[in-house]
């Protein structure tokens, strides 16, 4: 890894839409939303994307892997699916993901699988960061005024 950090900015579009760009000015900007009735569930929402974050991660890791013990993959495909519960305050959160994973490696015994199948889910970042919780730092800045706010704003 040539550089452990990354930064994104997510800014608002309209409604309950976002607009995420990222640190590599070549990657497009990504719309999140949320569902109806909060949003206009024109995209994923932030907790679809950490499902897809999961299955991405999980999904390269185990390529990965597969490939350095020179096993042929012709593909990968990745199916999350997301439970949302409430927790003791009432307040939505993921449950839980279960992820399953489908790799095409023709003609090849398990067995020379084996190994990677025991290791991969360990070189996964996001899923071994979800397991073992991510210190979040939250701050808000200032709290700006709308240009016409500040024309109503006492002088």
């Amino acid at each position: 890894m040539s550089d452990p950090t990354f930064a994104l900015t997510v800014t608002r579009r309209e409604g309950f839409q976002f607009d995420v760009s990222f640190d590599e000015p070549s990657w497009p900007t990504v719309l999140l939303d949320e569902p109806t009735p909060i949003g206009d569930g024109k995209a994923p929402n932030a907790a679809r994307m950490l499902g897809a974050a999961i299955g991405n991660c999980l999904a390269a890791s185990l390529l990965f892997c597969l490939e350095k013990a020179r096993v042929p993959v012709s593909d990968v495909i990745a199916r999350v699916e997301g439970r949302i519960e409430r927790n003791e305050r009432g307040r939505l959160r993921i449950a839980g993901l279960k992820v399953t994973i489908e790799p095409t490696v023709d003609g090849v015994p398990p067995a020379r699988m084996a190994r990677c199948l025991e290791i991969f889910e360990d070189f996964c970042v996001v899923t071994e960061s979800v397991r073992k919780g991510i210190d979040v730092q939250v701050a808000v800045g200032p709290v700006g005024m709308s240009d016409a706010a500040e024309d109503e704003a006492p002088a």
